[in-house]
């Protein structure tokens, strides 16, 4: 005999606070639930429009920032589900340097609309198969939507390589990539190694002088103390 309230079975073998969870109610949607709250979190600062977030680390930290990868990194997300996410948008961080806000709030959208999809009966293989067909026509819209002549790109022209970045730029500061693209450019093409491959973002860095403006920005060889 056990005392009243002593777990049984799985959960005596898990430690205080671990639940175990299993069917549609439990596991799947309230996976898919906190997916939703964290897309939720990060979309309205998608875009150049969108609203910065004030964070506050485990240390104490203030951090006000529009960076998805900021924020989910300060966020410290613990939630399995909600993980993968942040591990998805720091791959696309890792690969391009940009859209993480888009895979977060993209991911959030299908989940949201796979939810009302099981809720109405469908199976989670039924949905998934239906995700991988929409997956394989999008990898197929994609080939005919290629910037004609990207594939002969120049990386050392400068004024390619400043119209290939127009669309990033101007997500993030909206109405100066005019100003700003040829600059980047012109810091890129600089550092350069003889294959654009092995091209490393960390050899730009930007300083911010206190009592200038965005307009006299300028590309500077060198170091800055």
């Amino acid at each position: 005999m056990s005392a009243m309230g002593t777990p049984y079975g799985l959960q005596s073998m898990l430690k205080d606070g671990y639940k175990h969870m299993s069917g549609l109610d439990e596991a799947v949607l309230k996976n898919i639930e906190a997916c939703k709250q964290l897309s939720q979190i990060t979309r309205t600062s998608f875009g150049p429009n969108g609203l910065n977030k004030m964070v506050i680390n485990h240390l104490e930290r203030l951090f006000v920032t529009s960076d998805t990868t900021t924020i989910l990194t300060e966020l410290e997300v613990a939630h399995p589900a909600a993980s993968m996410l942040v591990l998805a948008a720091k791959a696309l961080e890792t690969e391009i340097g940009d859209g993480t806000n888009f895979v977060v709030t993209l991911a959030g959208e299908l989940l949201a609309q796979a939810q009302s999809l099981l809720v109405d009966g469908l199976h989670p293989s039924e949905v998934v198969e239906g995700y991988s067909k929409a997956r394989d026509a999008v990898l197929e819209m994609l080939g005919d939507m290629v910037l004609e002549g990207s594939e002969k790109l120049d990386c050392r022209d400068l004024q390619q390589v400043s119209d290939c970045m127009r669309s990033a730029v101007s997500a993030k500061q909206f109405g100066y990539e005019d100003l700003l693209c040829p600059l980047i450019a012109e810091a890129c093409i600089s550092t350069c190694p003889s294959n654009p491959a092995n091209f490393n973002v960390d050899n730009e860095s930007v300083a911010k002088i206190t009592g200038t403006g965005l307009g006299s920005s300028e590309v500077i060889k060198g170091m800055i103390a």
